[in-house]
């Protein structure tokens, strides 16, 4: 079968199992990215609950070990597990049912490199890869160069091979994560938690009993064909039975993504946000940095500051926030949507399951988070809301709004300034609009804010209308702007 370009992404490579990732595509991947990997070559691999994850494992695993590496497989997990496989030593992991021919110097090393083998949040009939080398995440540039070698070695021919060493990462994440929120033994609330059948649930329900909470499951239970509801907590209709046992009989809710990379925080008053959720996280941290993506709320960046921390604004994606919190040494950053990044008493990744503790924690230290909330100023935002375009053109309408801003129409909202670090955010006289390119999808995205709802539309109404100009100047066709759902 052919391989098809198009997996290959900023952030990670993702497509249709058997139409894009089959048998000749992952054995390829998982060959010259073994070539990639250094040190002693010994990577840990772990998978999410979609039927087919096995099955791309052993076509990996077949890869890797034709490029030489050594390849330790923790099964299925949540994709913070397998981080945090990336920071323990192998020799700590290794499982009694497995055999091991490892030397004894490996055991004392950590892995070389990770690679979750995950769809996230999308469609059942997705999967795909998040590569982590060096304890840096492998994106970008990397993953399109790995893609080109890929193509070009199109003919190889890669024998089965699924040797590999069992390890056991799960239990001492449980114990890591039991042990450094002991303190939270016996918490007098009433939590509801959704997993939305992802892998949550492998490591969450252990941990909760172990520290004797009082909670409801929902589920829980590993299901890669999702039957209750699409494992995405950023959209409001998969939060509809969670809010429903929150009303009835919870203190505070919480809802995970497929891999447990990204979380939903509710309250009875709130669906508390990415950005919100930086500022209650950074209460118990003194003078802290904390990076957040170019779609977080100006109240954040400016709260941020009027408490003494460092707010950087960056790029959008999870590879890109790890790389700029090691350039910086931050202590947090955070995206809208519930990827939460500690380095603050962390490694520094994105994990839901830690970031549930710590809002627990704000809550056992006598923290009101519906009373913070309520008290930072009120604006008016938008959800984020994605214009269609092409592959082709989306980063050169971007260029050409950049080109209209140099010199807007004569109706334009006046422009404070402008910041480009991603795509497009031009900050107005009372609020600011937002439009970039993704990098996943043939979509721009946008987003606006005001401390005026009414403006915070006429800002929308102005860059839709810049949007189409640019679209127009790129000689295309067919935008159509529909809202997030």
């Amino acid at each position: 079968m052919p391989i098809q370009t198009t997996i290959f992404r900023e952030y990670d490579i993702r497509g249709l199992f058997q139409q894009e990732l089959h048998q000749r595509s992952v054995k390829l991947i998982g060959y010259h990215l073994g070539e990639r990997i250094g040190g002693n070559k010994i990577v840990s691999i772990g998978y999410d609950a979609r039927s087919h994850s096995p099955q791309l494992r052993d076509w990996l695993t077949s890869g890797l070990n034709a490029a030489g590496c050594t390849v330790l497989d923790m099964g299925m997990v949540a994709t913070p597990v397998n981080y945090f496989s990336n920071y323990q030593k192998i020799g700590s992991l290794l499982s009694d049912s497995g055999e091991s021919n490892l030397q004894d110097p490996h055991l004392e090393a950590s892995p070389d490199a990770s690679i979750m083998i995950t769809g996230s949040h999308n469609p059942p009939e997705y999967n795909g890869f998040k590569i982590t080398l060096n304890q840096a995440p492998f994106f970008g540039k990397d993953i399109y160069a790995l893609g080109d070698a890929i193509i070009n070695d199109a003919s190889r021919e890669i024998p089965d091979n699924t040797k590999r060493t069992l390890i056991d990462v799960k239990t001492p994440y449980i114990n890591f994560m039991v042990k450094h929120f002991s303190h939270l033994q016996g918490l007098d609330k009433k939590i509801v938690i959704d997993c939305g059948n992802g892998v949550a649930g492998t490591v969450i329900n252990d941990i909760f009993n172990q520290l004797s909470f009082d909670y409801t499951g929902l589920y829980c239970e590993p299901d890669g064909t999702f039957p209750n509801h699409h494992p995405d907590p950023s959209v409001e209709a998969n939060l509809a039975d969670v809010k429903v046992v929150l009303e009835k009989e919870g203190d505070i809710a919480f809802a995970y993504d497929g891999d447990a990379d990204r979380i939903a925080v509710l309250t009875h008053k709130h669906n508390i946000k990415g950005d919100q959720m930086a500022l209650l996280y950074t209460l118990g941290m003194e003078n802290p940095t904390v990076i957040g993506e170019v779609k977080c709320s100006q109240v954040m960046y400016d709260e941020l500051e009027r408490r003494g921390a460092t707010a950087i604004m960056y790029k959008t994606g999870h590879s890109n926030l790890k790389v700029k919190m090691k350039e910086t040494n931050a202590d947090l950053a955070c995206e809208v949507s519930g990827h939460i990044f500690f380095k603050h008493r962390y490694f520094g990744y994105d994990d839901a399951i830690y970031a549930t503790l710590r809002m627990l924690e704000l809550i056992h230290q006598g923290i009101d988070i519906d009373q913070e909330i309520e008290a930072l100023p009120q604006v008016f935002s938008t959800e984020e809301i994605k214009v269609e375009t092409t592959e082709e053109e989306k980063f050169a309408i971007i260029d050409a709004v950049k080109q209209l801003l140099q010199d807007p129409p004569a109706n334009f909202p006046t422009i404070k300034n402008i910041i480009d670090v991603d795509g497009v955010r031009i900050n107005f006289e009372h609020g600011w609009g937002l439009v970039r390119a993704s990098n996943t999808t043939p979509v721009l995205v946008t987003r606006f804010e005001s401390t005026d709802e009414a403006l915070a539309k006429e800002y929308e109404r102005a860059v839709n209308k810049l949007i189409l100009l640019a679209q127009n100047s790129v000689q295309g066709s067919g935008f159509g702007v529909q809202n997030e759902v």
